[in-house]
């Protein structure tokens, strides 16, 4: 639900335009900022009761790069901008610049909402899930027979090695 209802919108642009109080007065006695308030009444002199109404949308690129080039070309603040296209958020204008500028307007088109999918935690083994057995060929079985191996070969000197700190552990104990 929005925070301000559109009927709220309404009465404080129609209290704006009928001349009772400016900005700052208003939004001091509505409880809104005074820039919100601007920001009502501008979108209300163009767009009518329709810029006050809530909006949901999702804009391409091609939007963007439309609404950026015309802020340019007529040297428009971000405010303006969101006036004149009926945007609810001048922060977004800005932050199109700024991908603008830093991606080009690759950086402009949509992204995918939310959390990315769960990967699973462990891939499964590609040689294994291809090939069987039977179908390996004799290099690949010989490769993989010197490859445990040497494995072997490694975890006795790991061993090994464990069992002579023991020993010598015990050797520094007796004396």
């Amino acid at each position: 639900m929005a925070k301000y209802s559109e009927g709220f919108r309404r009465r404080v642009v129609e209290d704006y335009l009928a001349g009772e109080s400016g900005y700052r007065a208003l939004g001091a006695r509505y409880g809104v900022d005074f820039s919100m308030v601007r920001r009502w009444v501008a979108s209300y002199r163009v767009h009518g009761v329709a810029g006050l109404r809530k909006k949901y949308s999702h804009y391409d690129a091609q939007f963007k790069l439309s609404v950026l080039q015309r802020m340019w070309q007529d040297e428009l603040s971000y405010t303006q901008v969101t006036a004149l296209f009926d945007l609810r958020n001048p922060r977004g204008v800005a932050t199109w610049e700024r991908l603008y500028h830093e991606g080009g307007l690759d950086a402009l088109a949509p992204r995918p909402r939310g959390r990315c999918p769960k990967m699973n935690a462990t891939q499964p083994d590609k040689r294994a899930e291809g090939k069987t057995p039977e179908a390996r060929t004799r290099e690949e079985l010989l490769k993989e027979n010197e490859y445990l191996r040497a494995e072997v070969a490694y975890l006795k000197k790991l061993d090994a090695l464990l069992k002579e700190k023991a020993r010598a552990a015990q050797r520094k104990k007796r004396k």
